[in-house]
């Protein structure tokens, strides 16, 4: 597959604040705090994760890849927080984000073969990874709108059948 991921990625990666920042401003915080069944996430849970990512794992990894340096793997449950997530986390993340892009900007194409030892998954690229964070963005986000959508799915009754894909397993 041969495709511009510097661009197609930071075009995901420069999206998502922004996604979430709009959410936040508009969406009522009861419905942000909904589990959409036991054991999944709320979308401010997604949220949080997307946070913590950005702050322990994501400037961890670029500047490791950039180095050729060895890094950890990243566990949410060992390493996110565990405070209640708020939507002041919506403005962290985009200043998190910020900060983050500065570094990513200064990857080239040749940094892109760059390999450096996952200690999960062993080598990795720095073209891997930037496709992974960006569907790392995607996927949390579609997550956590899919979070929100429950209360609407259970209302409309009628056209549930309309949404077969996207309800919770066990919040029905």
């Amino acid at each position: 597959m041969t495709h511009d991921i510097l661009a197609w990625s930071k075009s995901v990666l420069v999206t998502t604040p922004q996604r979430w920042l709009n959410l936040v401003e508009t969406v009522p915080v009861e419905v942000l705090q909904m589990q959409p069944a036991p054991n999944e996430w709320s979308a401010l849970q997604c949220l949080q994760h997307i946070v913590d990512v950005e702050r322990q794992s994501f400037p961890v990894r670029l500047k490791a890849l950039l180095a050729g340096q060895p890094f950890p793997g990243f566990n949410p449950q060992a390493n996110g927080a565990k405070a209640e997530p708020t939507i002041a986390l919506a403005a962290e993340f985009d200043t998190l984000r910020k900060q983050n892009l500065e570094t990513y900007d200064k990857v080239t194409e040749a940094d892109l073969a760059r390999e450096a030892l996952h200690a999960e998954y062993g080598m990795v690229t720095m073209s891997q990874f930037l496709h992974h964070m960006a569907a790392h963005d995607l996927m949390h986000t579609v997550q956590a709108e899919r979070a929100m959508m429950q209360p609407f799915i259970r209302g409309c009754v009628p056209w549930v059948v309309n949404y077969t894909d996207h309800i919770a397993k066990t919040g029905m």
